[in-house]
């Protein structure tokens, strides 16, 4: 505009950013959403080496590595790879998930974004972490849950902020100078694991909450056996369990209140008025340290109503545990 040059003038025309990255790698962020047209031009770029700007025919020796990122099985709203793109693109690199709950773990402690205070005032014992990261696994092999769209490593990620941020709450809540991760507070996860995975039409209809909550109770049974004898589904009744005593406690009594907003004094206080609860801790894990066994008592208590030897049901600010039979007659 300042030399008053007319579009004929080789001067006027601009070269666009593929040539300038000549003998550079080029990198396009999710190609799908090119329009279609944008697409085809680049047809010419990838295999013959001419572009046309402004109708001038120009052919440029361009050595250019070209990088597409895409989820082609999942861009039915945002667009797709016109097919001829998609055959002349060199070769296709396929990613995967996290093949442990180890590598998953570093990962979400890589990206979480977490306050320094959050990480001072709330202990998450390697339990928690690991229920955590199980949650997504359970995700993945899901009936309701659509393999197409997957599970991303972002929902282990925002879950273990919503995790800590829910027993910040509580914390500040108390006025606590610290807190334990319990295992109540996997609810304050439930948000992140429907607002990150995408159900299929069964999932709809089962609701996105109850999915959430069958995710949380199938990875608890999934991890119970690493740490607790292995309840069968058909025992035989008259076969001596290590889990009598405490099913027999809950029998005999009207079983107990586990609210969310109780202090740390209070909350341990009520897991060691269940007997033979640190008994068991003690017989299969040892002397571990105290932090991590109050997780582990509410942990072998879900367990236990994972396999349907208690029975849990959610009140309007915590869970009522009770015996299964129990209830289901008072109930009836």
């Amino acid at each position: 505009a300042n030399l008053k040059l007319s579009y004929a003038d080789d001067r006027v025309i601009h070269f666009g950013m593929i040539p300038r990255a000549n003998r550079c790698i080029f990198v396009i962020n999710e190609l799908p959403d090119l329009q279609s047209r944008i697409q085809v031009s680049l047809f010419n770029i990838l295999q013959e080496g001419d572009i046309q700007i402004r109708g001038f025919k120009l052919r440029l020796p361009l050595d250019i590595q070209f990088v597409f990122t895409a989820n082609p099985e999942d861009y039915t709203n945002r667009g797709s790879i016109v097919t001829p793109l998609k055959d002349r693109i060199g070769s296709q690199i396929l990613t995967h998930y996290p093949e442990d709950i180890t590598i998953a773990k570093k990962i979400t402690a890589q990206e979480a974004q977490l306050d320094e205070r959050q990480k001072s005032t709330i202990y998450v014992p390697e339990l928690a972490k690991d229920l955590l990261e199980q949650i997504s696994f359970e995700a993945r092999n899901s009936e309701y849950v659509d393999a197409k769209s997957g599970v991303s490593a972002r929902t282990s990620i925002t879950g273990f902020e919503n995790l800590l941020s829910t027993a910040e709450r509580r914390v500040l809540l108390n006025g606590d100078s610290n807190s334990k991760v319990r295992l109540s507070d996997f609810m304050g996860v439930i948000p992140a694991i429907t607002g990150k995975i995408e159900l299929v039409y069964e999932g709809e209809q089962e609701g996105a909450d109850k999915v959430a909550l069958n995710l949380i109770e199938d990875a608890i049974k999934t991890l119970f056996p690493n740490y607790f004898p292995k309840i069968q589904k058909l025992e035989n009744k008259d076969a001596p369990s290590p889990y009598d005593e405490i099913i027999q406690w809950f029998f005999e009594s009207e079983g107990f209140e586990l609210m969310d907003s109780l202090s740390e004094s209070e909350y341990e206080d009520l897991l060691n008025s269940i007997p033979n609860l640190n008994n068991l801790i003690k017989k299969y894990q040892g002397d571990i340290p105290m932090e991590d066994s109050y997780f582990l008592k509410e942990f072998l208590l879900w367990g236990l109503v994972a396999h349907n030897k208690l029975s849990k049901q959610r009140i309007q600010k915590g869970y009522q545990f009770k015996d299964l039979y129990g209830s289901f007659i008072s109930r009836l």
